[in-house]
């Protein structure tokens, strides 16, 4: 018996009957062989771990641009964040735990330089249309490379729960697994209690200006707001599946309205407050001239999008060279193509010598 099967063979025995099994996974577009050591989620996870894109998250903003010290989140910690929380609720509830970590994972490789900013002018400037979480898609089946092929060949339940993670709304599609349902409330419990931390620590928040009715029911620190949105959800989804109902993944409707008060409230204080107002047209402004000149100057991208050029249009192609940028090369190419500078060899050297 391979590792894998063992590994299998656990998985069946131990996890719930609400639990999504690896041995019993929908499968990849591409059919391959099964390792012989790890199960097909986690053959997933180290795929995304190991790929370019989710590399450069580490230098992409999370809601503040380039904030000054080492404490701000990023893209990568954010994500970092959202699986320590998804593993936690996902064990509370006897699931799968790969599945989830390689959801959790790779559900934010999609995302633009400039977070949501970024998101919004790519939106706007693209015929389609722009979501940062049919973009991980996108990234994970079409622009990262494997083994000389287009995507990582991911399976169908971590593509499934990266598409859904995203919105809060009550038509937004829902992930087919527990595990899947777990990260998109996982991503909401993670960056509405650090984006208050950071505004915090910005000085761009007080703890007396967040509405108290929100904080009385999940709790006055950040520690204590996750404790309890993690404890409540596993508890309260453990009775809807005891109770015979459809197993979900949700808090009391009490707690839930909580995280979603303090979510509005962040929306109004400080994701449309003046600071992200004022560094999202300095973004609008950098990625609309990068768009327009790749848009002229298509030579000047990589090989891979020029064939996505090639193959799917050039719009196309521009918008995903732009979404995979980091923020420090997306300013980078900008000062290049842009900002005026010498262009005269060893300039200096020749004003030293004519002195």
């Amino acid at each position: 018996m391979e590792i894998r099967e063992e590994i299998e063979a656990r998985e069946a025995a131990v996890l719930a009957s609400w639990a999504t099994l690896s041995q019993n996974s929908k499968g990849r577009q591409t059919r391959e062989d099964p390792d012989p050591v790890r199960s097909c989620f986690m053959l997933d996870r180290d795929r995304v771990i190991h790929s370019k894109s989710f590399r450069r998250l580490k230098h992409k903003t999370q809601v503040f641009i380039a904030p000054p010290g080492d404490h701000y989140r990023s893209r990568l910690t954010h994500t970092l964040e959202v699986n320590q929380i998804a593993r936690t609720i996902g064990a509370g509830l006897n699931l799968n735990l790969d599945l989830i970590e390689a959801i959790a994972l790779a559900h934010d490789v999609g995302h633009t330089p400039f977070a949501h900013a970024g998101e919004q002018i790519l939106d706007r400037l693209l015929s389609c249309g722009f979501r940062h979480n049919e973009n991980s898609i996108r990234v994970l089946t079409r622009v990262e490379q494997h083994k000389g092929c287009n995507g990582l060949n991911l399976c169908a339940e971590v593509l499934d729960g990266v598409r859904c993670h995203s919105g809060y709304g009550t038509n937004e599609p829902e992930a087919f697994t527990l595990e899947g349902q777990v990260i998109r409330l996982s991503d909401k419990i993670a960056y509405v209690q650090h984006d208050i931390d950071d505004s915090i620590r910005a000085g761009l928040l007080k703890m007396e200006d967040i509405p108290n009715e929100y904080l009385k029911i999940l709790g006055y620190t950040h520690s204590n707001r996750i404790a309890t949105l993690v404890i409540n959800t596993i508890k309260n989804s453990r009775k809807l599946i005891h109770n015979g109902e459809k197993p979900r993944v949700e808090p009391e409707q009490m707690v839930e309205n909580a995280l979603r008060g303090l979510r509005e409230f962040m929306f109004q204080a400080i994701y449309r407050g003046p600071v992200c107002q004022a560094e999202r047209s300095r973004a609008e402004f950098i990625i609309e001239h990068l768009f327009a000149y790749y848009m002229k100057h298509p030579h000047r991208m990589t090989p891979l999008f020029r064939t996505i050029a090639d193959d799917e249009g050039l719009e196309r192609a521009v918008a995903d060279y732009i979404s995979g940028m980091s923020d420090e090369y997306c300013i980078s190419l900008f000062q290049d193509i842009y900002v005026p500078q010498s262009l005269v060899p060893n300039a200096y050297r020749v004003l030293e010598d004519e002195l």
